[in-house]
């Protein structure tokens, strides 16, 4: 245990997210998600866990992690298929956390989804069980003089 660091946040995942950089990617999925094929095509090569959901390992990585506001989409996650309008309450409650951060989300197909989860730095896959948990964060940079 570390003082400061969320205890969710494991060593492997620790070097992950200090290793990445501005622009680098990583996924948080939920429990169905093809977590460790879709890993294989990442820089990591394998997926990551978290014993939680992933509103809950969203909140632990925006505790050290900074969202890219550079760019627009910094924050995607995976349309209902069938029904993009759709917000099931996974996506509201990931959609508070980045919001706390300033960062808007951006819905993306579900292929498409996979597709650029396959061009990420890393995959986090919890144990969330509710459908389309499924976020890509874009690492942003931290700025000089901000005590980061």
């Amino acid at each position: 245990m570390l003082k400061g660091i969320d205890p969710l946040l494991n060593a492997e995942l620790l070097g992950v997210l200090a290793a990445m950089g501005h622009g680098d990617e990583i996924v948080v999925t939920d429990a169905n998600f093809p977590s460790e094929s879709v890993a294989r095509d990442t820089v990591h090569g394998t997926a990551l866990r978290m014993d939680c959901s992933a509103p809950r390992a969203v909140e632990a990585i925006l505790s050290l992690l900074p969202v890219d506001d550079f760019e627009p989409d910094a924050v995607r996650f995976m349309n209902v298929v069938g029904d993009p309008s759709a917000r099931p309450e996974v996506i509201q409650e990931g959609e508070a956390l980045f919001r706390a951060e300033g960062a808007d989300l951006t819905g993306v197909d579900r292929f498409d989804f996979y597709d650029q989860a396959r061009e990420a730095y890393a995959i986090v896959q919890t144990t969330e069980r509710r459908f389309y948990g499924n976020f890509i964060i874009r690492k942003g940079v931290i700025p000089p003089g901000s005590g980061g």
